[in-house]
C-alpha cells in the first residue's frame, strides 16, 4: 500500500451542498432556508433547549435526587475481610496496601458482616456498633 493510493470507501464521501447556484439546483435564491424569520438570517440560531422565550423543559420539570461528590472518598470493609489482613495494627494505609479499599478512600468504616476471631486494633477507622462489639469480643479494640 502506498500513501498516494489510499482512498475512502466507495460511497463514503458525498459532494458538498452547493447553495445559491440558481433555480435548477433546488437550492437557489433562499438556499433552502425558506422566507423570513430568525432561521433564515445569518447567525439566526439560538442555544440548545431554547423554546422561543417559553420556559424551557429543563426548567419546567422538578429537580430530583442528589449525587454526593464525596462518595468516592468513603469505603466500607466487612469483618471477615478484616480477619484476612496479616497485620494486627490496622489503619487506612494498611487497608489500601491490602487492596481492601480504593486508593482514593479517606474514610473507612468497618461493618458487622461475617465473623472475626483474631484480636486487631483499629487506628483512625470507624466501626458500626455491631462491628465494634465483635472486635472487642475477639480481644481487639477500636481507637478512633
Amino acid at each position: 500500500m502506498l500513501l498516494n493510493t489510499i482512498q475512502p470507501a466507495e460511497g463514503a464521501k458525498h459532494a458538498a451542498r452547493r447553495v445559491g447556484r440558481g433555480i435548477g439546483s433546488g437550492l437557489g435564491k433562499t438556499c433552502g432556508r425558506g422566507h423570513k424569520g430568525q432561521k433564515s438570517r445569518k447567525g439566526g440560531y439560538h442555544k440548545v433547549g431554547f423554546e422561543g422565550g417559553q420556559m424551557p423543559l429543563q426548567r419546567r420539570l422538578p429537580k430530583r435526587g442528589f449525587k454526593s461528590m464525596t462518595a468516592h472518598l468513603n469505603a466500607e470493609v466487612r469483618l471477615d475481610e478484616l480477619a484476612k489482613v496479616a497485620v494486627n495494627e490496622i489503619d487506612v494505609l494498611v487497608l489500601k496496601q491490602a487492596g481492601l479499599v480504593p486508593a482514593t478512600a479517606l474514610n473507612v468504616k468497618i461493618i458487622a458482616s461475617g465473623n472475626i476471631d483474631k484480636a486487631v486494633t483499629l487506628n483512625g477507622i470507624k466501626a458500626t456498633k455491631g462491628a465494634q462489639q465483635a472486635i472487642e469480643a475477639a480481644g481487639g479494640k477500636v481507637a478512633e
